[in-house]
């Protein structure tokens, strides 16, 4: 836990010379978590280890809880967000935290300040296969926008009519990095791997008939993908994929 006697003694030592700012950074980003009640203890600093807030994981909490935390993150977060919260929960969310903001689509409730002076740059195009697919990729990119990324949609390409895939060449060659989503066989972040120069991000869904196993056939077409430059994350992972993104531009503008 974060305590006022912990901090005055680091800022004392820097202040002597004793620790040099670097030094101070770094302990910061491990000093503070705050309790709330018996329930949740939300890590304030997640932001400056991670580049994003801790975010709320809905599923298994109470509207009350949920509510709670996002009171709490709100104090020193300028994102605060909240996944997979469906709408009978996020109507009574908002009835408590009036300027709460609803994605259907993408199951997500949020609060985020003005968009910042300087966003990070970079372009995340992200793809579905089929418009079954969209729900997860909505997931990808209203994450990918509340990190402060410049979003690119492009629905409904899948394999079954590879020449719509191709008709938008020109987007997938304006991207930095591509989020393919794609359900039944999962053929796509392969077909798009091999047309592209840029790290492409494969997210298998649910979707599919009986041998698709709940996601675990695209799966495993996606691991298994002849195409090089691909990396995978779990099935109906938009929020996954999305942060992966955002590191992977974080870091080439860090090295830029």
């Amino acid at each position: 836990m974060f305590h006022a006697a912990d901090l005055r003694s680091l800022l004392t030592a820097v202040a002597r010379g004793e620790i040099n700012p670097e030094t101070a950074l770094d302990k910061l980003k491990h000093l503070a978590f705050e309790p709330v009640e018996d329930f949740a203890k939300i890590d304030h600093h997640r932001q400056l280890r991670t580049g994003f807030p801790e975010v709320i994981w809905g599923p298994g909490k109470t509207t009350a809880q949920i509510a709670q935390i996002i009171n709490v993150l709100r104090q020193n977060s300028p994102v605060v967000m909240a996944t997979r919260i469906e709408a009978e929960i996020a109507a009574q969310l908002q009835e408590q935290v009036t300027d709460l903001v609803y994605y259907p689509l993408a199951r997500i409730c949020a609060i985020a300040a003005a968009a910042p002076e300087n966003p990070p740059k970079g372009i995340i195009s992200i793809l579905t296969a089929g418009t079954a697919d969209i729900p997860v990729a909505e997931e990808a990119a209203v994450t990918a926008q509340l990190c402060g990324f410049s979003v690119q949609r492009l629905w409904d390409v899948g394999v079954a009519g590879i020449h719509r895939l191709l008709n938008h060449r020109h987007l997938l060659d304006a991207a930095d990095v591509l989020i393919v989503v794609a359900g039944m066989e999962g053929a796509l972040p392969s077909v798009v791997a091999g047309l592209v120069d840029r790290p492409v991000i494969a997210v298998p869904t649910s979707i599919g008939y009986g041998t698709s196993f709940g996601g675990i056939a695209p799966l495993l077409t996606m691991l298994n993908s002849c195409a090089v430059g691909i990396g995978v994350v779990n099935i109906d992972n938009g929020f996954g994929a999305a942060m992966l993104a955002g590191q992977i531009l974080r870091t080439a503008a860090r090295l830029a």
